[in-house]
């Protein structure tokens, strides 16, 4: 079996993700086969395999670091929100249901009709996530394993596969990130391993600190007292990196800030710029599609929730949405399907993705998603939508504005396109609307060139495409700067010791230890730390998600 190693934590948005992609690009740079792996996820950024399975997006980004194509064995569970108590769960890249946490986790029956034969479906996936472990370490040198928000979820330890629980069953040390911008990354690096069990705690091998800022020198009497405290190495401190430019898990987080990405928008090639505003719908998927846009120079790209913002706007982007009729909703009640309707009856530019393709049509038929039956939609395209139970995945290859294009399709709805004056990919274009449900498309460089250079008409800007913008080969530098930062910035000897020789013996237990669940304590009132042995809190494998990748909610 080839070497391992599992990324933790002390919260979501730590950088595990980043850290993950970056020890990929390191390794591979090395001439070191490497994969990554995530055994359940819950993002709504997705991606598409070649075979047709559907995985985090997060994952297909560490595989392109790694140079490897991405699987479902990277990713054997996806958990896709569809509201504050539900997600769809997609295991091995399709999907086999939609639960509640109390249906996924388990407990007295499920919450919803049809859901009790799915009652603690957690319970079934630990061997399907240990299999697909154990076959990317047979065919590569290492597996680079990323955990979920933090392993001290002591709620969620019970039925953890996703941290501690895969780390003991497959014998994986264990490096912890902490987010030392957020402040407290010392007492956080002591919680953690704190919280956890005497067995867990003997995976903790060190800790890495992520997007410092200042001199180094004076954080290191602190790295100093940690080790002592612990009896850990601190294994890397990585600076603060702006615009990196890298998939991310989470769109409400890149909505909320008001922006795609941190770098600096480069000057226009032509004399204007052009200025994208994107509906920050409710459910957001695959804001990523933006991206491409975003890396052109001279093109502004901003997430919007309100009428006015849309003014000034020269494209306006709707882009996928787990939820289509309840966006459609929310763009009504804030009055942006009014100023959607008002930028179609002067000519001014709409781009519809996925979601926001089929709310811009004439009618929807959902008994899937909402089960609301037939909604009227925008009217500003000639399409009508029927919501399928079957899942479209897939890669299609295609032509529109005469340039080749490539895409992927994650979509319940069916489209039946009735007019239009122009087809556009598999949907079409209605005066200044176009819509689609292909993600990715805008990364396909002449195509993304061709379709500004229409919005630049159509908006009467004088913008010009840059003619060498080559998204793939900008997102390659992005990933060779994470394989800089931790070349540059970690202990790449004790990283490597690690990856190749497994966990540390000895490592020192720091009390009081996971606590008992109360149960336990009602039978166990004199327990003293963890010191008796193994503990409930330990012995369980199935389940465990942080609470944004879907477990407290």
């Amino acid at each position: 079996m080839g070497g391992g190693l599992l990324v933790a934590g002390t919260t979501s948005d730590a950088g595990k993700s980043v850290v993950t992609a970056g020890i990929c690009r390191w390794l591979v740079r090395k001439g070191v086969k490497v994969a990554p792996f995530k055994a359940q996820n819950m993002s709504l950024n997705s991606f598409v395999t070649r075979e047709g399975a559907e995985i985090g997006r997060a994952q297909a980004m560490q595989a392109a670091a790694a140079r490897v194509e991405p699987s479902a064995l990277m990713n054997p569970v996806l958990l896709k929100p569809g509201g504050d108590r539900s997600s769809q769960v997609v295991l091995m890249g399709k999907p086999v249901g939609e639960l509640s946490a109390r249906g996924y986790f388990g407990g007295a029956g499920g919450s919803s009709p049809g859901e009790t034969r799915h009652s603690g479906r957690q319970e079934q996936l630990f061997g399907t996530v240990t299999a697909c472990l154990e076959e990317l370490r047979r065919t590569h040198d290492a597996v680079i394993c990323e955990g979920a928000g933090s392993p001290a979820e002591i709620n969620l330890r019970r039925t953890d596969i996703v941290n501690m629980g895969i780390a003991r069953a497959a014998r994986l040390p264990v490096v912890v990130v902490g987010d030392i911008d957020r402040g407290g990354v010392f007492a956080s690096f002591f919680g953690t391993t704190a919280l956890l069990s005497r067995e867990d705690q003997a995976h903790i091998a060190g800790y890495l600190v992520n997007k410092f800022r200042g001199d180094v020198t004076l954080l290191e009497p602190g790295l100093e007292m940690l080790r002592d405290l612990t009896g850990r190495p601190t294994v890397g401190v990585l600076p603060f990196a702006h615009g990196l430019g890298i998939d991310e898990e989470d769109g409400l987080r890149v909505s909320m800030r008001g922006a795609v990405r941190e770098s600096v928008v480069a000057p226009p090639h032509g004399a204007d710029v052009l200025r994208v505003a994107v509906c920050a719908v409710p459910l957001m998927s695959n804001f990523t599609d933006v991206d491409a846009l975003a890396a052109e120079p001279g093109v502004v790209v901003r997430f919007v929730d309100r009428p006015e913002e849309l003014l000034d706007a020269d494209l306006v982007v709707v882009p996928g949405t787990r939820g289509t009729v309840r966006a459609l909703a929310w763009l009504r009640e804030r009055g942006l399907a009014d100023a959607l309707a008002r930028r179609a009856a002067e000519g001014r530019p709409v781009l519809g993705i996925c979601g926001g393709y089929q709310l811009l049509g004439e009618r929807i038929e959902d008994e899937v998603e909402s089960k609301a039956g037939t909604v009227e939609g925008l009217g500003l395209l000639p399409v009508r939508v029927r919501f399928a139970l079957e899942k479209t995945l897939a890669r299609p290859v295609g032509e529109a504005l005469g340039e080749r294009v490539e895409g992927y399709e994650i979509h319940h709805g069916v489209a039946e396109v009735l007019g239009g004056e122009e087809a556009f990919l598999d949907g079409c274009r209605s005066g200044s609307v176009w819509g689609t449900h292909w993600h990715g498309s805008l990364e396909s460089d002449g195509f993304r060139r061709a379709f500004l250079r229409r919005v630049a008409e159509a908006a009467g800007r004088s913008f010009v495409p840059a003619p060498d913008t080559s998204f793939a080969a900008l997102r390659e530098e992005q990933l060779d700067r994470l394989g800089d930062l931790i070349e540059q910035h970690a202990d790449t000897d004790a990283l490597l010791r690690l990856i190749e020789d497994g966990v540390p013996r000895g490592m020192r237990f720091i009390p009081p230890g996971a606590p008992l669940p109360p149960a336990r304590r009602e039978q166990s009132p004199d327990r003293r730390g963890d010191s008796a042995g193994e503990t409930p809190a330990a012995t369980g494998v199935p389940g465990g998600i942080d609470s944004l990748e879907g477990g407290n909610t």
